[in-house]
């Protein structure tokens, strides 16, 4: 079964990211494609990205600047994909959840795996736009970002008191987002297996080095 990991990018007191959770968890464990682990930021509080060559030490077997850090990486490294559910703050992602992904660093614990992101805003304008940074963001660390997002709107009136959606058309995106992530993380899992080309970043360095 593929690992899929749930990050959790808020981790204010009364965040609506609880009442998504309530919806979204159930859902992804019944399509029966994943085992599912939730990763919630309040669980890892890591330090503001630092992380340098230095801190790194051996890069076959990173120590970096602290155990957590090093935790986190190996953890990231654990899942076949992500589901990334992210509140929109001034108009982008939580200072919290873009740390998470920057300390991810010189594991490349997200390269060739891929990413859907559970966006959401108290308004109309439902975390479309956190959830556009994330694309940036995500193809940055080579990660594959499904083109489904499931993004919602008025998130304090999304659910009702047993955690179902009000609006039939969040768990119709939410379904075929899940179906569309499975496809591409048993797809990359088998291309993974298969072999991988060093990042561009180092081959590019050793490429340079010869010269």
């Amino acid at each position: 079964m593929l690992k899929l990991q749930i990050i959790i990018g808020s981790t204010r007191s009364g965040r609506n990211a609880d009442a998504v959770l309530r919806w979204l968890i159930p859902v992804a464990q019944s399509c029966g494609a994943f085992e599912v682990e939730t990763l919630d930021l309040r669980d890892w509080p890591l330090p503001f990205f630092e992380e340098t060559m230095a801190t790194v030490g051996d890069f076959n077997n990173p120590t970096y600047s602290s155990p957590l850090v090093k935790r986190w990486n190996n953890k990231i490294k654990e899942a076949d994909a992500y589901v990334m559910v992210t509140p929109e703050y001034n108009h982008a992602l939580p200072g919290v959840l873009k740390n998470a992904i920057d300390t991810v660093f010189c594991s490349f614990g997200f390269r060739h795996k891929p990413v859907a992101f559970v966006a959401y805003s108290i308004g109309v304008a439902a975390g479309v736009r956190a959830a556009e940074s994330l694309n940036q963001i995500m193809l940055e660390t080579e990660a594959i970002p499904v083109r489904t997002q499931t993004l919602i709107p008025f998130v304090t009136s999304a659910f009702d008191a047993e955690g179902k959606a009000s609006n039939p058309a969040l768990d119709i995106g939410l379904t075929i987002m899940l179906d569309d992530l499975a496809w591409l993380a048993k797809a990359l899992k088998l291309a993974r297996v298969g072999g991988e080309l060093l990042p561009a970043t180092i081959r590019s360095r050793m490429a340079t080095a010869r010269k």
